[in-house]
């Protein structure tokens, strides 16, 4: 009867230790979670982007916990390849549910949505030469595409992974999954991780490529006030952007339209309620579910290749030179305008807001205390935001 009841206890610690997670770990899941203490760090402690990175920190460590991916996400049959529509119905997860608002590109324009509920295009408008600084900034996508070519990527893949340039998370998501027939799967996380981490690390990218870039004598000027803008210049502005560029460039409207409906809601003044939901109970939701989802696709088995840290290189080019391009366009026009002009807001052109403004704000006091340039620097980043999306709209017309 003792050797039974022994017999008996042994198959049951064995039952339980074959269904825990420290049976089913892998080496990758411990990594990851290492990662995603990281971003834990750099969103709690450190504060970079907090509200998009510590969901997406979150949703890596979900994913992670040994045994935690067929209940989170869901189990598939054996043989059929593992992508979401693949995904036994009765499996299903949490995760899997959060993930259909990415997988059907709901999230990313719902969150341009409370970006234009948010966003005064009043400075570009006051400027609108600062247009040509934002466009500018774009060189680190189209130099990272065809970069990520000559590393090896397809031209859909090379696609998704130059619009980290943009410095842009929603339409990285969005370009990405619209072009998920054509690109791998496992591209999302990286591109996504890549997209949100160097928009937090503005400052320790941006800053030295300014100082580098822009002599002492131009980061000193000091601009003229922006003229005041009229409420009706800010009501057209919205509705001819949106006009001129869904004729010229269908593909962009989906981001683009919901930018400018946001910021149509915001400066009518006849929808006070429906523009505090969008920039406030909205905007948080999606944020919530878009970071979660988004990190819930780092499992470590996925997301620990080499094609991975290619991705995150050229993110890093991307941004690099989306930072160089909209400063050399600054000094350009600086030289043009006869010394009128600070280079310096150039930078903001990367479309990171209002992030990317304040950067240029710290480098111009440095050398000046009383030299204010956010205002003016508000102009290339909102631009750069219609930019981003511009050439979203244009990398997804190749296809």
């Amino acid at each position: 009867m003792t050797q039974n009841l022994l017999v008996g206890i042994g198959e049951m610690l064995k039952g339980l230790w074959e269904s825990s997670g420290l049976n089913a770990g892998t080496w990758q899941n411990y990594v990851m979670l290492l990662v995603s203490f990281l971003l834990f760090y750099l969103a709690i402690v450190k504060k970079f982007e907090p509200l998009l990175l510590l969901p997406i920190a979150f949703g890596v460590f979900l994913i992670n916990l040994p045994g935690a991916y067929d209940v989170l996400w869901g189990q598939y049959k054996e043989g059929v390849e593992h992508t979401y529509e693949n995904v036994l119905p009765e499996s299903r997860g949490l995760l899997w549910y959060l993930f259909y608002g990415v997988q059907n590109v709901i999230y990313p324009p719902l969150i341009f949505l409370g970006i234009g509920a948010m966003t005064d295009f009043g400075p570009l408008i006051a400027n609108p030469k600062s247009m040509l600084m934002g466009a500018a900034a774009q060189l680190g996508v189209f130099l990272a595409l065809v970069l990520a070519v000559i590393l090896g990527f397809d031209l859909a893949a090379a696609c998704s992974i130059a619009i980290i340039g943009g410095a842009d998370g929603p339409t990285a998501i969005y370009v990405t999954q619209m072009l998920a027939g054509k690109t791998p799967e496992d591209l999302l996380s990286a591109i996504a991780i890549a997209a949100y981490s160097y928009m937090a690390l503005i400052p320790f990218i941006q800053k030295p490529l300014m100082r580098l870039l822009v002599p002492k004598k131009e980061r000193a000027i000091k601009m003229q006030q922006l003229r005041k803008v009229s409420k009706l210049e800010k009501i057209i502005f919205p509705i001819v952007v949106t006009l001129v560029v869904g004729i010229l460039l269908p593909d962009a409207i989906p981001l683009l339209g919901m930018l400018m409906l946001g910021n149509l809601l915001k400066e009518s003044c006849v929808t006070e309620r429906l523009s505090s939901q969008a920039q406030n109970g909205l905007m948080n939701t999606i944020t919530i579910f878009l970071g979660v989802s988004v990190g819930c696709k780092a499992y470590g088995e996925v997301f620990l290749t080499f094609s991975t840290l290619k991705i995150v290189g050229l993110g890093l080019f991307a941004f690099a030179f989306g930072t160089i391009g909209g400063l050399l366009m600054g000094r350009i026009m600086c030289k043009l305008s006869h010394g009128k002009i600070n280079p310096l807001i150039g930078s903001a052109g990367v479309s990171a807001v209002p992030m990317a403004a304040r950067v240029s704000e710290d480098i111009g006091r440095e050398i000046d205390p009383s030299n204010h340039l956010l205002m003016h620097a508000m102009g290339p980043n909102v631009a750069g935001v219609i930019g981003s999306a511009i050439a979203a709209g244009f990398l997804l017309s190749l296809f």
